[in-house]
């Protein structure tokens, strides 16, 4: 039996039920609608996501089966700890969010080319303005004293629920700085897992799983309900553990 594609309006922002969404390709659950911060903070909250390239629709996504980090089994080999333990990066939350935007849309690795266009920068930079989208950034001292951005990362943040969207680097482990400094802030107020949305060889080498999406959305629905102290998101300076 063919799978009928819901359309959204400009108007109502509500979705369509998950269990709905197709399984080639997997998870597209609808098109059309837009980016406003109502839409998305709706979306995100349901486990939906939007993911499209130029020229395509808006499509709005809930894969089955979902990629989580379960914190506790972040992983960390040897040899990023050696170099954890050398602290080369200086390390900040919410410093930088457009800027991590920026080099997350045109990083030199990505060669398929990025999903992360104009309007969904503006549509972040919203979100993080009205405190829903946060960043992490990695900065490296250059031979001239100057604080260089070479990686980070950027996602959405509902309580206790943080889907991640992009990560970038410019030097060697910047990324993986980036993400085990968000878990173990993460950690820090008890959230146990990261949304990853759909897997990848990088997340899985750090410990990224797919599970059902039934089963993430009861992890989802657990976090959603946590509420973070007033000044978690403040811009500060991190230090990993």
């Amino acid at each position: 039996m063919s799978q009928i594609l819901y359309q959204l309006d400009d108007i109502n922002i509500a979705f369509p039920p998950i269990e709905g969404a197709l399984t080639e390709p997997n998870g597209l659950l609808a098109l059309g609608g837009d980016l406003s911060s109502e839409r998305l903070i709706s979306a995100y909250s349901q486990g939906i996501f939007p993911w499209y390239s130029e020229n395509d629709p808006l499509m709005w996504w809930s894969p089955d089966p979902r990629a989580v980090i379960d914190i506790a089994q972040l992983r960390i080999n040897r040899t990023l700890r050696k170099a954890i333990n050398k602290s080369p990066f200086h390390i900040t939350l919410n410093q930088d969010f457009c800027q991590v935007t920026q080099f997350c849309a045109n990083a030199p690795f990505r060669k398929d080319g990025t999903w992360i266009l104009p309007e969904m920068e503006a549509a972040y930079l919203k979100l993080h303005q009205q405190g829903y989208a946060h960043s992490v950034e990695i900065w490296h001292t250059d031979e001239q004293n100057n604080k260089v951005l070479v990686g980070g990362l950027y996602g959405v943040a509902i309580n206790g629920f943080f889907s991640g969207e992009s990560m970038f680097y410019t030097k060697s482990n910047a990324s993986k700085f980036a993400l085990i400094a968000l878990g173990q802030l993460l950690e820090s107020v008890g959230v146990n897992f990261i949304d990853c949305q759909l897997l990848n060889p990088f997340l899985e080498d750090m410990g990224a799983k797919e599970i059902s999406r039934d089963s993430f959305i009861r992890k989802q629905r657990d976090v959603l309900t946590q509420k973070l102290p007033t000044d978690f998101w403040q811009p500060r300076t991190l230090t990993l553990i």
